[in-house]
């Protein structure tokens, strides 16, 4: 395991930035950039968790959402289903989603490779996130969901758990293809409460749904409630291309968690719709696949980066959310 600190040094220089009175910086720009893709986070006591794509899942700890500590992966081995299910994958588990329910904590996870869309969700359950716990382990339930090349316009991966107001479960999934579809969960969580035929499209950047990749750049759907509205948070164009990324995360909101979703245009996000909240500068080439979290009560949006400081590599960022006139706003970003 390795913490990544700030330096004394570090510090004293940025302070001598700022006292200058040539330039101001933001808290989140003192921010450890630690290396992470499709980040998500939680808080169970007073540690922060983030789990994000790597082998076996990359799983991080800290205390203050600046110094972080790696600790060992969700999985030391590919589950065995997902190796027999997916031809040509190996362990590289994509764009995990944390949340905690009834004494558990449920990470649904992706098995996918990069291009195809047979793919599949699994679901691994823990009682604690403390790796130090006698209790700390976790389940496996397997595979939730596959959509299968030839079957399927739809991918299945990028997975997010939402609750409607009564506190039924969805998961909003989906890549591409035909875009972010949603479907109805059983109270366990670990099984589908309706049949995955003609599920609900909630954004798409097109009107015909292609049935090969790349044509659809729109994935990674994150919901999330505030006050009267629903969130729907997604990232369009391109990740994963270092300095040619060009992701980018777009939000639109409705009263209803099944939709339809507009933007601030009053745009359906299934018909191309999508206000851009965030993207890259020249500082960073690309932001997107983005989480929302609150924490002792403010907002905070989670996300990764193709730092155009340091060769395209990806990149974990922090920024406080805020609300101006029923739309989020990330005002401290570094990056907007």
């Amino acid at each position: 395991m390795r913490v990544l600190k700030v330096s004394i040094s570090g510090i004293a220089a940025w302070l001598g930035v700022i006292l200058s009175g040539h330039h101001v910086v933001h808290a989140q720009e003192l921010q450890i950039r630690i290396p992470a893709h499709d980040p998500v986070m939680i808080k169970q006591d007073s540690v922060y968790h983030m789990y994000c794509t790597g082998w076996g899942i990359a799983s991080w700890s800290s205390t203050d959402m600046v110094h972080w500590k790696a600790e060992k992966p969700v999985f030391a081995a590919a589950p065995q289903w997902a190796v027999e299910a997916v031809l040509g994958f190996k362990g590289h588990l994509w764009a995990p989603d944390i949340s905690y329910y009834n004494g558990l904590y449920y990470l649904y996870y992706a098995v996918s490779t990069y291009g195809s869309n047979t793919s599949c969700i699994g679901v691994a359950t823990n009682k604690t996130l403390d790796v130090a716990s006698a209790d700390y382990a976790w389940t496996d339930h397997g595979k939730l969901i596959q959509s299968v090349a030839g079957k399927n316009n739809w991918n299945a991966i990028v997975p997010n758990l939402i609750t409607d107001k009564d506190g039924t479960p969805y998961l909003a999934f989906g890549s591409f293809w035909g875009g972010i579809k949603m479907v109805k969960l059983n109270p366990d969580r670990r099984s589908l409460a309706q049949s995955l035929d003609d599920l609900p499209t909630i954004a798409s950047r097109i009107k015909s749904a292609p049935d090969v990749a790349g044509l659809n750049p729109i994935e990674a759907p994150f919901i999330f409630r505030s006050g009267k509205y629903y969130y729907l948070f997604a990232s369009i164009d391109y990740c994963c291309k270092g300095p040619q990324s060009t992701y980018k995360i777009i939000v639109g909101r409705s009263k209803k968690l099944l939709g339809p979703y507009v933007d601030k245009e009053g745009v359906e996000l299934t018909y191309g719709g999508g206000t851009i909240l965030l993207q890259g500068d020249k500082n960073w080439y690309g932001v997107g696949h983005n989480a929302v979290c609150n924490f002792n009560g403010t907002d905070y949006l989670i996300f990764h980066g193709y730092d155009a400081n340091d060769q395209g590599k990806s990149k974990l960022i922090i920024d406080k959310l805020t609300w101006s006139k029923g739309w989020p706003e990330a005002k401290d970003s570094s990056v907007n």
